[in-house]
């Protein structure tokens, strides 16, 4: 589940975001830690072997690897690959969300357009709706392996209401057709008995089921666009190419960012420290970086960065009930509200000002049939 926390940040003062350093659940710090552990033991590893497992002769060997390491390792593109990687994989993660299908405003709509409390218009909203978060559920179920494991057959969906045995009956019946996805074929229910409910007259008109049979079209679109989101990834080369580039960097900075004798005075190697702190902020931010790509290239699994479509799938479905299927003791009467006298004061005000404005508008305003008339007589 993507971990909130704007709440922690609603102001800008001091210290309002370091408050977020500490937390552990979704940081980059649970995302990184093994790697830098990792790249730890190397680095001192190496350099115990340098300090005191080399005779002077391997000594001076060990210094001359370190030095062209160090040197060739900044010919690796690191940042300009990893941050166009970074960018392309934000933006896919972003398409990804967009792409998630809500049905708030088609239940809007049937609770608009098919009136009537009687069990056969509300049978018919019901109905719609059910098929509508079935289809949702079937998609979320292809691609999310958490609700794969809620949903992993027919079987489960009938005994959560989402399916009747007869429809389930259909649904197996296809399974021996094709082996394509049958997410399609509930929509096609939904916009059947939509076009049902036009020819019984429980819709008024053929703009109100155009305007049902759209969302249900727009509906089935993000179905169909998390699908290819989850089928067509970023090419596996471009992922390869970043992944070696980064760990390989890495791999040649535990050898080029060993501190050196400095009495031999070579380059950029006039201290001898024990903490490479700098290596180990470059590392933490290049790693990081590439982690978080990692973690949102696919948000439908169970990581702490993945979108929560177990939670999703209930919200929808007790939402298109609640929205669909009101009740009429759940809308209020109309009455005038406490801004009413104010309402209509302001008008009378407005339309005074207007009548005063053309009150005074026409007192010099020139007929056509007048003479103006100058300082004399004659004329000019």
């Amino acid at each position: 589940m993507v971990v909130q926390y704007s709440d922690c940040v609603t102001e800008c003062g001091f210290g309002s975001f370091v408050r977020l350093l500490f937390r552990w659940r979704g940081s980059v710090y649970k995302m990184v830690w093994q790697d830098m552990l990792i790249y730890i033991l190397l680095f001192y590893a190496i350099s115990f072997l340098y300090r005191f497992g080399l005779n002077e002769h391997d000594r001076e060997i060990f210094e001359k690897v370190s030095i062209h390491c160090g040197h060739f390792r900044n010919l690796i593109p690191i940042s300009f690959v990893l941050g166009f990687y970074v960018s392309l994989i934000v933006s896919r993660w972003w398409g990804m969300y967009n792409s998630i299908p809500w049905p708030d405003t088609l239940c809007i709509y049937l609770a608009t357009h098919i009136q009537g409390t009687d069990p056969r218009a509300r049978m018919m909203r019901c109905t719609v709706v059910r098929y509508v978060n079935l289809a949702i559920l079937m998609t979320f179920a292809l691609i999310a392996p958490g609700v794969k494991k809620n949903f992993p057959g027919y079987q489960q969906l009938v005994d959560a209401g989402y399916m009747t045995d007869n429809e389930k009956a259909i649904l197996e019946s296809l399974e021996r057709k094709t082996k394509e996805h049958k997410t399609y074929v509930t929509f096609m229910w939904a916009s059947k008995l939509v076009d049902r409910a036009r020819r019984e007259g429980k819709i008024r008109d053929d703009i109100a089921q155009k305007t049902i049979t759209d969302e249900l079209i727009k509906i089935r679109g993000f179905c169909g666009e998390l699908l290819g989101w989850d089928t067509y990834n970023i090419p596996l080369v471009y992922t390869q190419v970043v992944t070696i580039a980064v760990y390989s960097f890495f791999l040649f900075s535990v050898l080029g960012e060993q501190f050196l004798d400095p009495t031999k005075n070579y380059p950029n190697n006039i201290i001898d420290l024990y903490v490479p702190i700098f290596s180990l902020l470059q590392f933490f931010f290049y790693i990081g970086w590439l982690k978080v790509a990692e973690s949102l290239i696919n948000p439908f699994g169970e990581d702490d960065h993945d979108f929560e479509f177990v939670a999703l799938i209930k919200r929808h479905l007790e939402m298109s009930y609640l929205l669909a299927d009101a009740s009429p003791q759940e809308y209020p009467t109309m009455v005038q509200d406490s801004y009413w006298d104010a309402t209509l004061e302001a008008q009378n005000e407005k339309n005074e000002l207007t009548n005063s404005a053309f009150v005074l508008a026409n007192r010099f305003v020139v007929q056509p049939d007048e003479v103006v008339k100058g300082e004399c007589d004659s004329p000019c």
